[in-house]
């Protein structure tokens, strides 16, 4: 090969370095994004960063090419931002959005709880212009009622073990042969509404909890179906 062929070969290749470094430069630097720039990183294009986003923060997440570029575990979340999806396990059409409408305080939460997890994890790109941040890069109405929703909800999750701390659980088993079974070690086992879950999923759910005899005339408890009132054991299905 020729000195001045092997010269604009070099150069070339020089000049393809420095893009990269330029663009990795350019990406590590925090900043504003458009819904249509951040499309673009969504892995298809291996001369590209992935990136994706969060409750509008956006994260690059190329470290992880092998979950989230093509054929990746998370490569729906490749190039936007599908905070829903996090908490729904809807990967398909519109269960990739960012809109958490209807969503209860514990999945907010815990949406927020992924923010952290990438903010410890990854490299922090900026952020994303829309519902949750504007033009200038500012938090929006929107991101401030999602974050005072997850923080009721991180309350609330704190009360509701902090009540039940206060009144022992039962001890339980299963197996294909026999079953499940529910036994208290002291106390008789009975099943009480959780209050807070109202509040944080909007349903309402049980747990089984161990009582004392002077405790079982409380209103609200319910003896499993088919067990002694005074068991301390009982079978369930």
């Amino acid at each position: 090969m020729a000195r001045g062929a092997r010269f604009l070969l070099v150069l070339a290749l020089l000049v393809a370095l420095l893009a990269v470094v330029f663009q990795l430069y350019r990406l590590r630097k925090p900043r504003l994004w458009t819904v249509e720039e951040l499309s673009l990183y969504n892995g298809t294009d291996e001369g590209l960063p992935i990136l994706l986003a969060i409750l509008g923060s956006v994260f690059d997440v190329t470290k992880g090419r092998s979950h989230y570029g093509p054929g990746g575990g998370y490569h729906h979340f490749a190039g936007r931002d599908a905070s829903r999806a996090f908490v729904s396990g809807n990967f398909t059409g519109d269960g990739l959005t960012d809109s958490l409408q209807g969503l209860s305080s514990s999945e907010v939460n815990s949406i927020v709880d992924w923010r952290k997890f990438y903010f410890e994890r990854y490299i922090f790109a900026g952020k994303l212009i829309g519902r949750y941040y504007d033009s200038q890069g500012n938090p929006t109405k929107y991101l401030k009622g999602v974050e005072m929703k997850a923080k009721r909800g991180a309350q609330l999750l704190e009360k509701q073990k902090s009540d039940e701390a206060k009144i022992p659980g039962c001890n339980s088993k299963w197996s294909q042969q026999e079953g499940g079974e529910v036994w208290c070690d002291t106390g008789y086992p009975r099943l009480v509404r959780r209050p807070g879950d109202i509040a944080l999923t909007g349903q309402v759910s049980q747990r089984c909890a161990c009582f004392q005899e002077n405790e079982l005339d409380k209103a609200g408890l319910v003896v499993y179906e088919g067990c002694d009132y005074l068991s301390q054991s009982c079978k369930v299905n």
